[in-house]
């Protein structure tokens, strides 16, 4: 068994003549929550639309769980890029309901997913009438109805109080004690730094930098020596 749940090797994409990622090579641990840290434009969200088959490599590959990515992979992986999608007009169970229903799941998982993200109580409540923390919990809900190995979060802490992110915190660790691979991505570093193992710095499509998370060591000043070298 590989060490690492995903790998890239040279990952490559191209729009036109404009490089968004230049042959970058990943590294998450199996079971780590992986920090990918870079300021936005990065190219952090086409790394992750790759991987996630939203968008094809120009060059490159992707290995999961040890064997090159394959669309199958796909229900081994959770995936909340940008802001969730799901129905306003719809509660929270409505919304995980049109999802198993598309998946062919049980809908024993509706019930299971809500109690792991804390939406259980919200009853009727039409989810565009939720807090910017419930929906964001909502978009996670629908990523783990899968039941995945392995978890993409995107910029999950965008707009969220201090409380909603302490939660959002907390729900990430959780998930990790349970053997869940994460890769969070994000331009805030104090979050990073607050539940990563392992951190990636992407600039201008390159990987700058990549290593296991020293306690001791200022993230903040490390990450303005990578970029601006």
């Amino acid at each position: 068994m590989s060490e690492y749940f995903l790998e890239t090797r040279n990952l490559t994409k191209k729009f036109r003549k404009q490089v968004a990622v230049n042959s970058i090579n990943l590294r998450v641990r199996r079971g780590s929550i992986y920090g990918f840290l870079g300021p936005n434009g990065a190219g952090k969200s086409t790394t992750l639309k790759m991987i996630t088959g939203l968008l094809y490599p120009t060059d490159g590959e992707i290995l999961i769980d040890g064997h090159k990515w394959s669309r199958r992979d796909l229900k081994d992986i959770g995936v909340l890029i940008e802001s969730p999608a799901f129905y306003g007009n719809l509660a929270a169970r409505e919304n995980l309901k049109v999802h198993t229903s598309l998946l062919s799941l049980p809908d024993s998982r509706i019930e299971e997913v809500l109690n792991v993200v804390d939406l259980k109580d919200t009853g009727k409540k039409k989810s565009a009438e939720f807090s910017l923390g419930m929906k964001q919990r909502l978009g996670i809900a629908i990523a783990l109805l899968n039941n995945p190995k392995f978890l993409i979060l995107d910029e999950p802490t965008n707009g969220l109080d201090p409380l909603g992110i302490q939660e959002l915190r907390d729900l990430i660790k959780s998930l990790k004690n349970q053997g869940m691979t994460i890769i969070l991505s994000s331009h805030i570093l104090h979050e990073v730094e607050q539940i990563a193992e392992d951190i990636g710095i992407i600039y201008k499509g390159q990987l700058r930098y990549q290593n296991k998370i020293n306690k001791d060591q200022d993230l903040e000043k490390l990450f303005m020596e990578v970029i601006s070298k």
